[in-house]
């Protein structure tokens, strides 16, 4: 059985240390992990790292598109090692959860994240594991407005940029967590 591990997040260096791109962060920490580098996938429509991680077959896959257009890589990544959605762990960013919080679970709504809703489009189901790793709203513009696009592409605060390391580690673990121990006990290790 072949795992993937997609994290989400905008390609380029603008985008490189803004909130939206804490996937990004947790598979490159998987990727040093499996002693690998991101190359190019033949589709181009992606990157990836093939190997093993915690003991299991693993591709780590980052799309070459916008958040809001994920769904085609991952879908083409799933077809083409065969990874049913069950199989999928996607790392992603999550509004309303404050800094620094973790929640894994399977399957559930897309919750305004437009990455989440195109790779449901593209799959044709939201049945496949979330690593949701908080960056927090922002304060002032309740739950929707520019407020939250300007918030999402922004980088982290100076004290944020601290403690960041030892959570992108975490949701590191826990993705190696669901490969090897399963929803439940991940859940009751991470989920905080």
């Amino acid at each position: 059985m072949t795992w993937l591990v997609v994290g989400l997040g905008n390609p380029g260096p603008s985008y490189a240390a803004t909130r939206h791109n804490v996937g990004y962060l947790v598979t490159d920490v998987l990727a040093a992990r499996m002693g690998g580098a991101f190359k190019a996938h033949t589709s181009k429509r992606a990157d990836v790292v093939e190997g093993r991680l915690a003991g299991e077959r693993a591709v780590l896959g980052r799309s070459r598109s916008y958040m809001n257009d994920s769904g085609g890589a991952v879908s083409t990544l799933a077809q083409y090692y065969d990874v049913e959605p069950e199989q999928l762990i996607v790392v992603q960013d999550e509004l309303d959860l404050p800094f620094g919080s973790l929640r894994v679970k399977f399957g559930g709504g897309d919750n305004g994240h437009n990455g989440l809703r195109d790779i449901r489009s593209a799959l044709g189901t939201g049945d496949y594991f979330r690593v949701r790793i908080g960056i927090g709203r922002p304060a002032k513009t309740g739950n929707r407005g520019g407020g939250v696009t300007d918030h999402v592409l922004k980088t982290f605060s100076r004290s944020d940029r601290k403690e960041l390391p030892v959570y992108i580690e975490e949701a590191a673990d826990a993705v190696e967590s669901l490969m090897t121990q399963g929803l439940e006990a991940t859940q009751s290790s991470f989920n905080r």
